[in-house]
Protein backbone atom coordinates (compact mmCIF):
# COMPACT_ATOMS: atom_id res chain seq x y z
CA UNK A 1 0.00 0.00 0.00
CA UNK A 2 1.51 3.31 -1.09
CA UNK A 3 2.16 6.10 1.38
CA UNK A 4 -0.25 8.45 -0.42
CA UNK A 5 -2.97 5.80 -0.25
CA UNK A 6 -2.38 5.41 3.51
CA UNK A 7 -2.71 9.19 4.06
CA UNK A 8 -5.77 9.40 1.81
CA UNK A 9 -7.41 6.55 3.72
CA UNK A 10 -6.62 8.24 7.06
CA UNK A 11 -8.10 11.57 5.89
CA UNK A 12 -11.16 9.73 4.58
CA UNK A 13 -11.79 8.18 7.99
CA UNK A 14 -11.45 11.60 9.66
CA UNK A 15 -13.91 13.17 7.20
CA UNK A 16 -16.37 10.32 7.73
CA UNK A 17 -16.35 10.90 11.50
CA UNK A 18 -15.86 14.67 11.81
CA UNK A 19 -17.52 15.21 15.19
CA UNK A 20 -15.88 12.19 16.80
CA UNK A 21 -12.51 13.21 15.38
CA UNK A 22 -12.88 16.75 16.78
CA UNK A 23 -13.72 15.60 20.29
CA UNK A 24 -10.93 13.03 20.05
CA UNK A 25 -8.47 15.84 19.34
CA UNK A 26 -9.81 18.32 21.88
CA UNK A 27 -7.18 17.49 24.52
CA UNK A 28 -4.34 17.88 22.01
CA UNK A 29 -5.84 21.07 20.58
CA UNK A 30 -6.24 22.73 23.98
CA UNK A 31 -2.74 21.72 25.10
CA UNK A 32 -1.08 22.98 21.93
CA UNK A 33 -3.16 26.18 22.01
CA UNK A 34 -1.98 26.84 25.55
CA UNK A 35 1.63 26.08 24.60
CA UNK A 36 1.71 28.40 21.57
CA UNK A 37 -0.18 31.26 23.25
CA UNK A 38 1.82 31.23 26.50
CA UNK A 39 5.16 30.95 24.70
CA UNK A 40 4.11 33.78 22.35
CA UNK A 41 3.23 36.04 25.29
CA UNK A 42 6.42 35.18 27.20
CA UNK A 43 8.62 35.72 24.14
CA UNK A 44 6.81 38.96 23.37
CA UNK A 45 7.30 40.14 26.94
CA UNK A 46 11.00 39.25 26.84
CA UNK A 47 11.50 41.28 23.68
CA UNK A 48 9.36 44.12 25.02
CA UNK A 49 11.31 44.35 28.27
CA UNK A 50 14.59 44.21 26.39
CA UNK A 51 13.62 46.78 23.75
CA UNK A 52 11.39 49.17 25.70
CA UNK A 53 11.11 48.80 29.48
CA UNK A 54 14.82 48.59 30.35
CA UNK A 55 15.71 51.49 28.07
CA UNK A 56 12.81 53.59 29.34
CA UNK A 57 13.86 53.15 32.98
CA UNK A 58 17.65 53.41 32.70
CA UNK A 59 18.08 54.94 29.25
CA UNK A 60 19.60 53.71 26.00
CA UNK A 61 23.40 53.22 26.00
CA UNK A 62 23.38 54.11 29.68
CA UNK A 63 24.39 52.78 33.09
CA UNK A 64 23.82 53.87 36.66
CA UNK A 65 25.97 54.28 39.74
CA UNK A 66 23.73 53.36 42.65
CA UNK A 67 23.92 52.87 46.37
CA UNK A 68 22.24 49.45 46.13
CA UNK A 69 22.00 47.04 43.18
CA UNK A 70 18.96 46.54 41.01
CA UNK A 71 18.14 43.31 42.78
CA UNK A 72 14.48 42.34 42.72
CA UNK A 73 15.14 39.00 44.35
CA UNK A 74 14.91 38.67 48.11
CA UNK A 75 17.92 40.05 49.96
CA UNK A 76 19.36 37.98 52.76
CA UNK A 77 19.49 39.75 56.12
CA UNK A 78 23.26 40.13 55.88
CA UNK A 79 23.08 41.53 52.34
CA UNK A 80 20.40 43.98 53.36
CA UNK A 81 22.37 45.20 56.39
CA UNK A 82 25.52 45.62 54.29
CA UNK A 83 23.59 47.57 51.64
CA UNK A 84 22.11 49.88 54.26
CA UNK A 85 25.58 50.65 55.64
CA UNK A 86 26.78 51.91 52.26
CA UNK A 87 27.28 55.69 51.97
CA UNK A 88 24.66 57.59 50.00
CA UNK A 89 25.29 58.67 46.42
CA UNK A 90 25.61 62.43 46.14
CA UNK A 91 26.93 65.33 44.02
CA UNK A 92 30.50 64.50 44.99
CA UNK A 93 30.09 61.04 43.41
CA UNK A 94 28.64 62.57 40.25
CA UNK A 95 31.70 64.85 40.11
CA UNK A 96 34.02 61.83 40.39
CA UNK A 97 32.26 60.05 37.52
CA UNK A 98 32.27 63.21 35.37
CA UNK A 99 36.00 63.59 35.81
CA UNK A 100 36.60 59.93 34.91
CA UNK A 101 34.37 59.91 31.80
CA UNK A 102 34.82 63.21 29.95
CA UNK A 103 33.58 61.64 26.71
CA UNK A 104 30.13 60.83 28.14
CA UNK A 105 27.16 62.33 26.33
CA UNK A 106 25.52 63.23 29.65
CA UNK A 107 25.96 62.48 33.36
CA UNK A 108 23.04 63.21 35.67
CA UNK A 109 22.09 63.01 39.32
CA UNK A 110 18.50 62.09 40.11
CA UNK A 111 16.31 61.22 43.05
CA UNK A 112 16.04 57.49 43.49
CA UNK A 113 13.45 54.82 44.10
CA UNK A 114 10.79 54.82 45.43
CA UNK A 115 9.72 57.89 43.51
CA UNK A 116 7.41 60.04 45.68
CA UNK A 117 3.93 60.87 44.48
CA UNK A 118 1.99 64.05 45.25
CA UNK A 119 -1.08 66.03 44.24
CA UNK A 120 -0.43 68.75 41.67
CA UNK A 121 -2.77 71.74 42.09
CA UNK A 122 -3.51 74.52 39.61
CA UNK A 123 -6.25 76.94 40.53
CA UNK A 124 -9.20 74.88 41.68
CA UNK A 125 -8.06 71.73 39.83
CA UNK A 126 -6.11 68.92 41.45
CA UNK A 127 -4.35 66.02 39.76
CA UNK A 128 -3.45 63.24 42.15
CA UNK A 129 -0.53 60.80 42.35
CA UNK A 130 1.87 62.55 39.99
CA UNK A 131 5.44 61.25 40.15
CA UNK A 132 7.84 63.87 41.52
CA UNK A 133 11.40 63.68 40.21
CA UNK A 134 14.40 65.65 41.40
CA UNK A 135 17.04 65.81 38.66
CA UNK A 136 19.96 67.69 37.21
CA UNK A 137 19.50 68.99 33.64
CA UNK A 138 21.54 66.14 32.10
CA UNK A 139 18.86 63.64 33.18
CA UNK A 140 16.70 64.91 30.32
CA UNK A 141 19.44 63.89 27.87
CA UNK A 142 20.00 60.49 29.51
CA UNK A 143 16.30 59.65 29.21
CA UNK A 144 15.98 61.11 25.69
CA UNK A 145 13.32 63.62 26.75
CA UNK A 146 12.33 66.29 24.25
CA UNK A 147 10.76 69.61 25.14
CA UNK A 148 7.45 70.23 23.37
CA UNK A 149 6.77 73.64 24.95
CA UNK A 150 8.86 76.11 26.93
CA UNK A 151 12.38 75.21 27.99
CA UNK A 152 14.24 72.43 29.79
CA UNK A 153 15.80 72.64 33.24
CA UNK A 154 19.17 74.41 33.35
CA UNK A 155 22.18 74.33 35.67
CA UNK A 156 21.27 77.73 37.07
CA UNK A 157 17.92 76.28 38.23
CA UNK A 158 19.82 73.67 40.25
CA UNK A 159 22.43 76.08 41.58
CA UNK A 160 19.85 78.63 42.78
CA UNK A 161 17.29 76.03 43.96
CA UNK A 162 14.65 77.67 41.79
CA UNK A 163 11.02 76.60 42.29
CA UNK A 164 10.53 75.64 38.65
CA UNK A 165 9.23 72.46 37.04
CA UNK A 166 9.03 70.63 33.74
CA UNK A 167 5.87 68.55 33.48
CA UNK A 168 5.00 65.45 31.44
CA UNK A 169 2.50 65.54 28.58
CA UNK A 170 -0.12 63.66 30.63
CA UNK A 171 0.05 66.24 33.44
CA UNK A 172 -0.29 69.05 30.91
CA UNK A 173 -3.30 67.51 29.20
CA UNK A 174 -5.19 66.47 32.33
CA UNK A 175 -4.51 69.52 34.46
CA UNK A 176 -4.44 72.36 31.94
CA UNK A 177 -6.55 70.93 29.09
CA UNK A 178 -6.61 73.66 26.41
CA UNK A 179 -4.56 76.19 28.40
CA UNK A 180 -0.85 76.75 27.71
CA UNK A 181 0.86 75.47 30.90
CA UNK A 182 4.13 77.40 30.41
CA UNK A 183 4.37 80.23 32.90
CA UNK A 184 1.53 78.93 35.10
CA UNK A 185 2.02 78.37 38.82
CA UNK A 186 1.29 74.94 40.32
CA UNK A 187 1.35 73.82 43.95
CA UNK A 188 3.12 70.71 45.23
CA UNK A 189 3.03 69.97 48.96
CA UNK A 190 1.81 73.55 49.47
CA UNK A 191 4.74 75.17 47.63
CA UNK A 192 4.46 77.18 44.41
CA UNK A 193 6.34 76.08 41.28
CA UNK A 194 6.47 77.79 37.92
CA UNK A 195 5.93 75.51 34.91
CA UNK A 196 8.81 76.30 32.56
CA UNK A 197 8.37 73.45 30.09
CA UNK A 198 6.32 70.49 28.89
CA UNK A 199 7.97 67.29 27.71
CA UNK A 200 6.94 65.58 24.49
CA UNK A 201 4.89 62.45 24.95
CA UNK A 202 6.81 59.20 25.53
CA UNK A 203 3.75 56.94 25.71
CA UNK A 204 3.06 53.84 27.78
CA UNK A 205 5.04 50.74 28.61
CA UNK A 206 2.97 47.75 29.79
CA UNK A 207 0.09 50.11 30.49
CA UNK A 208 2.24 52.38 32.67
CA UNK A 209 2.37 55.98 31.48
CA UNK A 210 5.79 57.63 31.21
CA UNK A 211 4.23 61.10 30.95
CA UNK A 212 2.66 61.53 34.40
CA UNK A 213 5.58 63.25 36.18
CA UNK A 214 6.84 66.59 37.42
CA UNK A 215 10.61 67.22 37.16
CA UNK A 216 12.23 69.85 39.34
CA UNK A 217 15.84 70.76 40.21
CA UNK A 218 17.23 68.13 42.56
CA UNK A 219 18.28 70.83 45.02
CA UNK A 220 14.68 72.05 45.26
CA UNK A 221 13.44 68.45 45.45
CA UNK A 222 15.66 67.83 48.49
CA UNK A 223 14.18 70.90 50.18
CA UNK A 224 10.78 69.17 49.93
CA UNK A 225 11.68 65.53 50.55
CA UNK A 226 15.19 65.51 51.96
CA UNK A 227 18.14 63.67 50.48
CA UNK A 228 17.07 60.25 49.23
CA UNK A 229 18.80 57.06 50.31
CA UNK A 230 18.72 55.90 46.70
CA UNK A 231 19.96 58.95 44.76
CA UNK A 232 21.45 57.72 41.49
CA UNK A 233 24.11 58.87 39.01
CA UNK A 234 23.19 58.04 35.40
CA UNK A 235 25.73 58.03 32.57
CA UNK A 236 24.81 58.07 28.88
CA UNK A 237 27.40 57.09 26.28
CA UNK A 238 27.31 57.76 22.56
CA UNK A 239 27.38 54.09 21.53
CA UNK A 240 26.56 50.77 23.23
CA UNK A 241 30.17 49.56 22.80
CA UNK A 242 31.37 52.49 24.94
CA UNK A 243 29.28 51.47 27.96
CA UNK A 244 31.48 48.65 29.34
CA UNK A 245 34.79 50.64 29.25
CA UNK A 246 33.02 53.64 30.80
CA UNK A 247 31.67 51.43 33.60
CA UNK A 248 35.22 50.29 34.39
CA UNK A 249 36.45 53.91 34.56
CA UNK A 250 33.50 54.89 36.76
CA UNK A 251 34.22 51.98 39.10
CA UNK A 252 37.89 52.92 39.39
CA UNK A 253 37.03 56.57 40.06
CA UNK A 254 34.50 55.66 42.73
CA UNK A 255 36.90 53.28 44.49
CA UNK A 256 39.67 55.89 44.50
CA UNK A 257 37.31 58.65 45.60
CA UNK A 258 35.97 56.53 48.46
CA UNK A 259 39.46 55.33 49.44
CA UNK A 260 38.66 51.63 49.14
CA UNK A 261 41.56 49.22 49.57
CA UNK A 262 42.13 46.55 46.90
CA UNK A 263 40.82 43.88 49.27
CA UNK A 264 37.61 45.77 50.04
CA UNK A 265 34.46 45.18 48.03
CA UNK A 266 32.62 48.04 46.34
CA UNK A 267 30.29 50.04 48.58
CA UNK A 268 28.29 51.08 45.52
CA UNK A 269 26.78 49.32 42.52
CA UNK A 270 27.12 49.95 38.80
CA UNK A 271 24.16 48.66 36.81
CA UNK A 272 22.93 48.60 33.25
CA UNK A 273 19.51 47.75 31.88
CA UNK A 274 20.74 44.13 31.68
CA UNK A 275 19.81 43.76 35.36
CA UNK A 276 16.17 44.47 34.54
CA UNK A 277 16.25 42.11 31.57
CA UNK A 278 17.85 39.38 33.68
CA UNK A 279 15.20 39.83 36.38
CA UNK A 280 12.46 39.33 33.83
CA UNK A 281 14.21 36.32 32.34
CA UNK A 282 14.38 34.73 35.79
CA UNK A 283 10.61 35.11 36.07
CA UNK A 284 10.02 33.60 32.65
CA UNK A 285 12.30 30.67 33.49
CA UNK A 286 9.85 29.76 36.23
CA UNK A 287 6.98 29.93 33.73
CA UNK A 288 8.90 27.81 31.24
CA UNK A 289 9.60 25.28 34.00
CA UNK A 290 5.89 24.94 34.80
CA UNK A 291 4.73 25.01 31.17
CA UNK A 292 5.94 21.51 30.15
CA UNK A 293 4.13 19.91 33.09
CA UNK A 294 0.82 21.61 32.26
CA UNK A 295 1.12 20.88 28.54
CA UNK A 296 2.33 17.33 29.25
CA UNK A 297 -0.77 16.52 31.31
CA UNK A 298 -3.04 17.73 28.52
CA UNK A 299 -1.06 15.84 25.88
CA UNK A 300 -1.17 12.58 27.85
CA UNK A 301 -4.93 12.92 28.38
CA UNK A 302 -5.39 13.70 24.70
CA UNK A 303 -3.20 10.73 23.72
CA UNK A 304 -5.20 8.35 25.90
CA UNK A 305 -8.40 9.58 24.27
CA UNK A 306 -6.87 9.02 20.83
CA UNK A 307 -5.82 5.48 21.78
CA UNK A 308 -9.31 4.64 23.08
CA UNK A 309 -10.97 6.01 19.96
CA UNK A 310 -8.55 4.12 17.74
CA UNK A 311 -9.30 0.90 19.65
CA UNK A 312 -13.00 1.55 19.14
CA UNK A 313 -12.32 2.15 15.45
CA UNK A 314 -10.46 -1.18 15.23
CA UNK A 315 -13.44 -2.97 16.79
CA UNK A 316 -15.90 -1.25 14.44
CA UNK A 317 -13.80 -2.09 11.36
CA UNK A 318 -13.02 -5.73 12.18
CA UNK A 319 -14.86 -6.96 9.07
CA UNK A 320 -12.97 -4.44 6.90
CA UNK A 321 -9.67 -5.69 8.32
CA UNK A 322 -10.64 -9.28 7.49
CA UNK A 323 -11.49 -8.34 3.87
CA UNK A 324 -8.20 -6.47 3.44
CA UNK A 325 -6.23 -9.46 4.71
CA UNK A 326 -8.25 -11.83 2.55
CA UNK A 327 -7.32 -9.89 -0.60
CA UNK A 328 -3.61 -9.90 0.25
CA UNK A 329 -2.97 -7.09 2.72
CA UNK A 330 -0.08 -7.89 5.02
CA UNK A 331 -0.06 -7.32 8.76
CA UNK A 332 2.41 -4.45 8.23
CA UNK A 333 -0.02 -2.81 5.78
CA UNK A 334 -2.83 -2.94 8.34
CA UNK A 335 -0.55 -1.65 11.09
CA UNK A 336 0.71 1.15 8.88
CA UNK A 337 -2.81 2.18 7.95
CA UNK A 338 -4.08 2.53 11.51
CA UNK A 339 -0.86 4.11 12.74
CA UNK A 340 -1.06 6.66 9.91
CA UNK A 341 -4.64 7.49 10.92
CA UNK A 342 -3.54 8.14 14.50
CA UNK A 343 -0.58 10.28 13.37
CA UNK A 344 -2.65 12.29 10.89
CA UNK A 345 -5.37 12.76 13.48
CA UNK A 346 -2.93 13.98 16.18
CA UNK A 347 -0.94 16.17 13.75
CA UNK A 348 -4.17 17.76 12.58
CA UNK A 349 -4.98 18.48 16.23
CA UNK A 350 -1.55 20.09 16.62
CA UNK A 351 -2.11 22.25 13.53
CA UNK A 352 -5.53 23.39 14.78
CA UNK A 353 -3.94 24.10 18.18
CA UNK A 354 -1.27 26.26 16.51
CA UNK A 355 -3.95 28.31 14.74
CA UNK A 356 -5.98 28.67 17.94
CA UNK A 357 -2.84 29.59 19.91
CA UNK A 358 -1.88 32.21 17.33
CA UNK A 359 -5.39 33.67 17.44
CA UNK A 360 -5.45 33.64 21.27
CA UNK A 361 -2.03 35.34 21.47
CA UNK A 362 -3.16 38.08 19.08
CA UNK A 363 -6.40 38.51 21.01
CA UNK A 364 -4.48 38.95 24.28
CA UNK A 365 -2.14 41.45 22.59
CA UNK A 366 -5.08 43.47 21.20
CA UNK A 367 -7.13 43.72 24.41
CA UNK A 368 -4.29 44.08 26.95
CA UNK A 369 -0.86 45.73 27.23
CA UNK A 370 0.80 42.30 26.99
CA UNK A 371 2.69 41.88 23.70
CA UNK A 372 2.84 38.52 21.94
CA UNK A 373 5.20 37.05 19.37
CA UNK A 374 4.53 33.60 17.90
CA UNK A 375 7.90 31.96 17.34
CA UNK A 376 8.75 29.34 14.73
CA UNK A 377 10.27 27.01 17.33
CA UNK A 378 7.05 26.90 19.36
CA UNK A 379 5.09 26.03 16.20
CA UNK A 380 7.60 23.30 15.40
CA UNK A 381 7.38 21.91 18.95
CA UNK A 382 3.58 21.96 18.77
CA UNK A 383 3.44 20.03 15.48
CA UNK A 384 6.10 17.59 16.70
CA UNK A 385 4.08 17.00 19.86
CA UNK A 386 0.99 16.27 17.78
CA UNK A 387 2.80 13.75 15.57
CA UNK A 388 4.54 12.26 18.61
CA UNK A 389 1.24 11.69 20.40
CA UNK A 390 -0.10 9.95 17.30
CA UNK A 391 2.91 7.62 17.16
CA UNK A 392 3.06 6.92 20.90
CA UNK A 393 -0.63 6.27 21.45
CA UNK A 394 -1.39 4.85 18.00
CA UNK A 395 1.06 1.95 18.08
CA UNK A 396 -1.01 -0.32 20.34
CA UNK A 397 -4.31 -0.04 18.39
CA UNK A 398 -2.43 -0.44 15.10
CA UNK A 399 -0.66 -3.62 16.26
CA UNK A 400 -3.89 -4.99 17.66
CA UNK A 401 -5.52 -4.52 14.26
CA UNK A 402 -2.53 -6.11 12.48
CA UNK A 403 -2.65 -9.23 14.68
CA UNK A 404 -6.32 -10.02 14.05
CA UNK A 405 -7.14 -13.43 12.61
CA UNK A 406 -8.53 -12.81 9.10
CA UNK A 407 -11.04 -15.74 9.37
CA UNK A 408 -12.40 -14.47 12.69
CA UNK A 409 -12.51 -10.95 11.30
CA UNK A 410 -14.56 -12.01 8.27
CA UNK A 411 -17.13 -13.70 10.53
CA UNK A 412 -17.59 -10.50 12.55
CA UNK A 413 -20.77 -8.46 11.98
Amino acid sequence: MRFTDVIASALGQIRANKLRSFFTLLGVIVSVTFLVAVVAIIQGMNAYVRENVAGAIIGANSFQVRRTPINFARFSDDEWRRAQRRPKIGPEDAALVMAAIPDAVAISLQSGWPTPQADVVWGNKTLGDALILGVTPAYQVVQDYRIAQGRALMEVDVAERRPVAVIGAQIAENLFENVDPVGRMIRILGEQFEVIGVNARKGRVLGQSFDGFVMMPITRFEMLYGRRNTTTVSVKMKNAVDVAPAMQRAEEAMRVGRRLRPSEENNFSIETSDALVEFWKNLTRVLFAVLPAVVGIGIVVGGIVIMNIMLMSVSERTHEIGIRKAVGARATDIERQFLAEAIVLATLGGAIGVLWGWALANLVASVSPLPARVTSWSVGVALTLGAGVGILFGVYPARRAARMDPVASLRAD
